[in-house]
């Protein structure tokens, strides 16, 4: 069967930014799971292609694609409160140009850019009990990662023993609590446990379903890694402007 190649996403010329670090091929404990439903809504109807004021051409970039032999599903984003899709907005945070701020109390990610404006994106988070906040930085990054719940992951949840450390850790794929990317959050040179990544789950956008991690579309997942470098600092707060 011939793999029909999927177009980039297209993006406006004024707003791009130059494609981000290296990635890392090292494997790291994670706290990131999904705790959401299994399956979305079903849908009875399609309603009529709705009007967004975006630089992003939606149908395009959340349409399916093949990304490093993964077959992505398209993301029906018509069923997505339009708040929570990919756009430029004026940036809210004050932060400087390069960082990334989720504000937990309205489920946004910015990536922040020169000239007054930031990136936005809308995600998912953990449920109380799971959150974390602060300032600390992206140490790295990874395509496709591969996910090793920590021990006290494992405690709660027995079935997940099979993916330890020990064990190897779950191979990266469209099942992979990671998805498609993973951004590696550090605090004072250590390690969070805690992940900015892609998930399949495009339902629980909007929603803090998770155990802990800040999580994307996939499709959004990637175009956020294209943009960030290693290093780059990040903020986690409820309500922008605060810490």
């Amino acid at each position: 069967m011939t793999v029909k190649t999927i177009t980039p996403p297209l993006m406006s010329r004024r707003f791009l930014l130059s494609a981000g670090a290296l990635a890392a091929s090292q494997v790291a404990l994670s706290a990131c799971t999904s705790m959401g439903p299994r399956s979305p809504r079903v849908v009875s109807s399609i309603r009529p292609e709705p009007e967004y004021a975006s630089d992003f051409d939606y149908p395009q970039i959340y349409a399916a694609r093949v990304d490093a032999g993964y077959e992505i599903p398209a993301v029906p984003y018509r069923e997505i409160d339009s708040r929570l899709l990919r756009q430029y907005v004026a940036d809210p945070t004050g932060e400087a140009p390069g960082t990334i701020v989720v504000d937990t109390s309205q489920h946004y990610l910015y990536l922040v850019e020169p000239g007054g404006r930031a990136l936005r994106y809308g995600v998912g988070l953990g449920r109380d009990g799971f959150a974390w906040s602060g300032r600390a930085v992206i140490q790295w990054k990874q395509a496709w990662p591969t996910w090793t719940p920590p021990e006290e992951m494992i405690a709660r949840q027995p079935e997940l023993a099979k993916y330890s450390a020990d064990n190897g850790g779950m191979p990266p794929g469209l099942d992979n609590p990671l998805g498609a990317r993973a951004l590696y959050i550090f605090q004072d040179g250590a390690d969070t446990l805690y992940r900015v990544h892609g998930s399949p789950e495009w339902w629980s956008i909007g929603k803090s379903v998770s155990s802990g991690c800040v999580r994307m579309i996939n499709q959004d997942v990637i175009d956020l890694y294209s943009r960030v470098a290693d290093g780059s600092p990040i903020l986690v707060t409820s309500g922008v402007g605060t810490v």
